[in-house]
Order: structure tokens, then C-alpha cells, then sequence
């Protein structure tokens, strides 16, 4: 079953050391002395890029200082290795420039940084509201794309706290090819009609650990994409959004497995959907498997359990064959709350790689405004059931 404790204790210990005692021997490169101004209006990119130089060739550990204030900032990215632990220290926010800033793929990026810590408390101010109505690809897969507001790409070792994010023009958070990476009491927002504001996705890293945030956004909480494995997720807040989600998977070639999900102790309340595991009818073969939903309450959820392997977000699409994606070994354990829709429970799995092995121990939900009693609908699935079960189990 999925890892319940997915990191070497060593490495929070490190951490641990490293942010309890950086103040002590610690070089700090505030903004400010690098021209800085914190005015809301003047773009700070070239300040912030000099800081981030001087501290990324620091040996042991360094800071970059960001005081109190509001601070423009254009696109940027902060490039290592570095020589020693790094940290981006916000006490202040940072503010994106307004309007829709198409193509542009990335806010602020971190790349090939070896031991970063991001803290401090600082808000960051994607302006999507400025953006959203330029953003085409919520209806259509052929779409200009626009900025994440953080992208962490082959990032290690490192840690992110105590970090705010709202109204990001596309998504707040993306990992890509990251491990033993620790998030926790972070706060992603952005209303529910935001497009594509995916709290948190990451795909091709492993070793990932989401605790103690809060995520109310327009699209996924947390998206678990290809070439994943060895993430742990609890104590999350999630809604509104569309859930919590492995995939989607299938629409690429050269896609490689998930492995490895645990999700706990979560609440998800008036999202689209619950915990949701989704691939696209294509002929591209991978494995989902290992994974674990546990102690999740719902409220007010409209798909609170589903496994989707016909998801087609923008039809017509080109069904040439059933998904190629097998998922199997997944459990589901006490996990209770409301359903807004009819069927609670929805596997619609593929009819040439059925699912296999879904265990589903004490599920337990009610009505939540409606009047019809609940239901749970199954296609193509092997599987065993235990305890408690409301609506009756489909297998």
C-alpha cells in the first residue's frame, strides 16, 4: 500500500537544523540594498535576479531578504546550483505584472536549486483577474497558455512553508522532475470560476509531501500527473476546486507510471469532484497503482469517489480505443460525508484493462439537497468490499 512515511528522517532533521538555526552564521542579501522598491509598480526583477546571485554563490546557508512592502515583479527565473542551502525569505508580496502575458510559461521559476527553503509569510499576487478572460484552454486543448505563478523544475531537498498564493493566473504551484520536496501550511486561492487555477500539479518527481494547507481554487487541488510516485498528501482543505486527482493520464506518449498516493486526513468540501483517478481512451499503456485514500471527509461534494477512463473535458473527442491505462491496488478506507449528485460512487474504468484489486472498506455518505437515494455505478472492475457501505458497493 501507498508509503505512509515517504522521506529518511534524516532529511526533515537537516532541515529541521537548517531553518531553526539561520540566523546564526547565516548571510542575509536583502532586496532593498540591490535597489528594490517596494511600491507595487516598479518592476524588481533585476534587483531580486542580483540577490538571488550573490546568495546562490554563497557557501552554507544564505538568504534572500524580502522585507515588508508590495513588490512588482516580472517573469523571472532563479537558476542554480548554488554552493550551499538557499533560502527565499518573504515577509513582503510579490505582485504580477497585470494582464494576460500569453506563452509566457512561468511567474517566478526555481531551476536546479539543491536545498531551497521558501518562507516567510509573504503573499503572492498572481492578478489573474486581469488574465482569466484571455484564457481559452479550459474550453479547448489548442490554447495559448498562461504564466504559472511558481514552477519548480528539478528542484531537490528542499522545502516550502507558510507561503500564501492568490488569484494566480494559471496555476499557483508545478513541480516537474523535483523529489524529497516538503509543502506545508501553505494557502492557495483563487475563486471558482478561475480557469486552470490548479492548486498544486506535479508530474516526473517523486518523493513529495503536502500537509497542513488550505487550497480553494477553479481546477484541481492537487493534480498527480505521469512519471509520479511517493506522495504523501494530508491534512489538506480543499474547495472549492474540482478535487483531488490522479491524472490526467493517457493523452501523451511517453508517458511512464504512478506509483505510490497516499492521501489522508483530508476535507474537501463543495468541490466538483472528491478523489478522482481519470485517463484518456487512448492507446498509450502505463500503470496507475498503489494507492491510498484514507479518513477523507466530503461535504457537499458532487463526485465524491470516481475513477474516470473515458475523460473527454472538451468533446468531441477522438475515442479510437478504450484507455490503455491499468490502474490497480488501490484502497479506499472510511472515507464518509455528503453527495450532491445521485451516484457517490463512479467507476467507469476501461474495458480492455479493467481495474483491479479496488478495495473499498466502510464508505459511508448521505444526501446532500437531493432526494433520490444514493447509488454507486461500476464498469470493468474487480474488486472487494468491507464494512459499512453507503451507497451499496457496484462490485
Amino acid at each position: 500500500m501507498a508509503h505512509q512515511n515517504i522521506f529518511p528522517c534524516i532529511f526533515f532533521s537537516i532541515l529541521f537544523c537548517v531553518s531553526s538555526t539561520v540566523a546564526q552564521g547565516a548571510r542575509t542579501f536583502n532586496v532593498k540594498y540591490y535597489g528594490a522598491i517596494a511600491d507595487g509598480r516598479t518592476d524588481n526583477r533585476k534587483a531580486f535576479l542580483r540577490a538571488w546571485m550573490d546568495a546562490c554563490d554563497q557557501k552554507g546557508v544564505s538568504i534572500v531578504y524580502i522585507p515588508k512592502g508590495v513588490y512588482m515583479l516580472g517573469s523571472v527565473e532563479f537558476a542554480g546550483p548554488c554552493r550551499g542551502v538557499t533560502m527565499f525569505f518573504m515577509k513582503g508580496d510579490l505582485r504580477a505584472p497585470r494582464g494576460a502575458f500569453l506563452n509566457v510559461e512561468t511567474w517566478l521559476g526555481f531551476r536546479y536549486v539543491d536545498n531551497l527553503i521558501m518562507k516567510g509569510g509573504g503573499t503572492l499576487d498572481g492578478q489573474g483577474q486581469s488574465a482569466w478572460p484571455f484564457n481559452q484552454c479550459h474550453k479547448n486543448n489548442n490554447c495559448q497558455t498562461l504564466p504559472i505563478s511558481v514552477k519548480f523544475d528539478f528542484v531537490t531537498n528542499s522545502r516550502i512553508k507558510s507561503i500564501r498564493s492568490i488569484h494566480s493566473k494559471n496555476a499557483h504551484f508545478s513541480f516537474f522532475g523535483c523529489t524529497n520536496i516538503n509543502i506545508s501550511n501553505v494557502e492557495l486561492l483563487a475563486p471558482d470560476y478561475s480557469p486552470n487555477t490548479d492548486g498544486i500539479k506535479m508530474g516526473s518527481s517523486s518523493n513529495i509531501r503536502i500537509s497542513y494547507s488550505k487550497i480553494s481554487t477553479g481546477d484541481d487541488c492537487i493534480a498527480i500527473l505521469s512519471d509520479t510516485s511517493n506522495i504523501d498528501i494530508s491534512n489538506v482543505y480543499c474547495g472549492p476546486g474540482h478535487g483531488i486527482s490522479i491524472g490526467s493520464l493517457g493523452k501523451y506518449t511517453n508517458e511512464k507510471n504512478v506509483n505510490g498516493v497516499s492521501v489522508r486526513k483530508c476535507t474537501l468540501n463543495g468541490t466538483d469532484n472528491g478523489i478522482r483517478i481519470k485517463s484518456w481512451e487512448s492507446p498509450i499503456s502505463i500503470t496507475a497503482s498503489n494507492f491510498l485514500f484514507q479518513d477523507i471527509f466530503m461535504y457537499n461534494v458532487r463526485n465524491p469517489i470516481i475513477i474516470d477512463q473515458t475523460y473527454c473535458p472538451h468533446p468531441p473527442c477522438n475515442r479510437q480505443t478504450a484507455s490503455h491505462v491499468q490502474i490497480r491496488d488501490v484502497t479506499y478506507r472510511n472515507i464518509f460525508g455528503t453527495s450532491s449528485s445521485e451516484i457517490a460512487v463512479s467507476m467507469q474504468c476501461s474495458k480492455k484493462f479493467p481495474c483491479k484489486n479496488i478495495v473499498m472498506t466502510d464508505i459511508k455518505f448521505g444526501h446532500h439537497g437531493i432526494k433520490k437515494s444514493l447509488k454507486s455505478y461500476c464498469s470493468y472492475v474487480n474488486g472487494r468490499s468491507f464494512g459499512r457501505q453507503y451507497p451499496p458497493p457496484c462490485f
